[in-house]
């Protein structure tokens, strides 16, 4: 006889952090490079890429700048069909979205804005993931139907 505890999902509950992903301000820094270099390639003349090569390069590090500025983020998810909070408050109409370890958060503040965030792998290591998984009740698998009858 197996002395293992049965768990029970209705039951789950999950506390994290949300803080800017370091992955993701690197890809922005190396979106803005690639863009700068794909400007500085193409047809324009000298005195239109080049601008638009620093101002392509300026926006990538801007928007990287922006990201690491965020404050971090603490979430209650208290299990399916309860109401999650952020920061201590309720929010409404959360929807969260798995794309292989990505996952995206979207939600609505109390003023009716939308919000959204997304949680990279070196800011949700698997173990959290799992248990956000099991907290939003979001226990289908991330494969798309078929198209066909089998």
């Amino acid at each position: 006889m197996s002395r293992s505890r049965r768990s029970s999902s209705a039951s789950v509950s999950c506390r994290l952090e949300w803080r800017p992903s370091r992955w993701l301000c690197a890809s922005l820094v190396a979106l803005g490079l690639m863009a700068m270099v794909a400007v500085l390639a193409s047809d324009l003349p000298a005195v239109l890429a080049w601008p638009g090569a620093i101002a392509t390069l300026g926006l990538g590090w801007w928007q990287a700048r922006a990201e690491w500025g965020r404050a971090p983020m603490y979430w209650v998810f208290p299990g399916p069909g309860q109401v999650a909070s952020v920061d201590g408050m309720p929010v409404e109409s959360l929807r969260i979205q798995w794309r292989g370890v990505l996952a995206f958060l979207t939600w609505q503040e109390a003023g009716g804005q939308a919000r959204r965030l997304s949680w990279w792998p070196d800011t949700l290591p698997a173990g959290v993931r799992r248990e956000l998984r099991l907290a939003t009740g979001n226990d289908q698998a991330a494969r798309r139907a078929r198209q066909m009858a089998p």
